[in-house]
């Protein structure tokens, strides 16, 4: 795992609202990256959502841009141990995506990926039902590109690993896919609250 800023060291803290095993970051947020932090601009960055669909469906910045707009704020975790709190996101919520495609009826997990190749499988029924986005912003300014910009995929009820960076696509299967840090023995779901951060957890 590819790290720009530290986060060991830190103070183990507990609370109401911190998963087990987890601290508070306070204001800071931790980089880390499978890969090297790509050069993308929003005018190269696409979003498709193909696979177990009626419609495979690509977007481009502006395309996207034009779709409702949603937002989350709330909490996320990292397998890494630090939880940030009140963050907020803007972009679109991934349902309006997958309405417009029409997962089939056979669809029931998906594999998120990456511009740079990276992926993370997830089941369906975490990226439905308001639980996922396509975001571009960050606390009201656009997101980082070393936090996943020019756009990034949040599931913010999962571990971080899962909220894919630069994200470019879902392809909905009938099966559980493992993707990058998966097959490197990585929990295939991770929910902080049952520390589901590794194979067997």
């Amino acid at each position: 795992m590819h790290t720009t800023r530290g986060f060991t060291g830190r103070p183990r803290a507990t609370g109401p609202q911190l998963p087990p095993g987890q601290y508070d970051a306070g204001d800071d947020w931790p980089v880390l990256s499978a890969e090297v932090t790509p050069d993308l601009s929003p005018a190269d960055w696409t979003f498709h959502v193909g696979g177990l669909v009626a419609e495979p469906r690509t977007w481009d910045w502006a395309g996207a841009r034009r779709l409702p707009a949603s937002a989350y704020a709330g909490d996320i975790h990292c397998v890494t141990g630090w939880s940030k709190f009140g963050v907020r996101f803007a972009g679109v919520s991934l349902d309006t995506f997958l309405e417009e495609a029409g997962p089939l009826p056979s669809a029931t997990h998906a594999v998120a990926y990456a511009h740079t190749g990276y992926s993370a499988n997830l089941p369906l029924a975490d990226l439905t039902g308001g639980r996922a986005w396509i975001v571009w912003e960050y606390d009201g300014r656009p997101l980082a590109p070393e936090h996943g910009g020019p756009a990034r995929l949040v599931v913010p009820h999962l571990y971080f690993w899962k909220s894919v960076k630069w994200v470019a696509g879902l392809e909905l299967l009938d099966r559980d896919e493992p993707g990058f840090w998966e097959r490197n023995g990585y929990h295939a779901r991770g929910n902080p609250w049952e520390e589901q951060r590794y194979s067997g957890d």
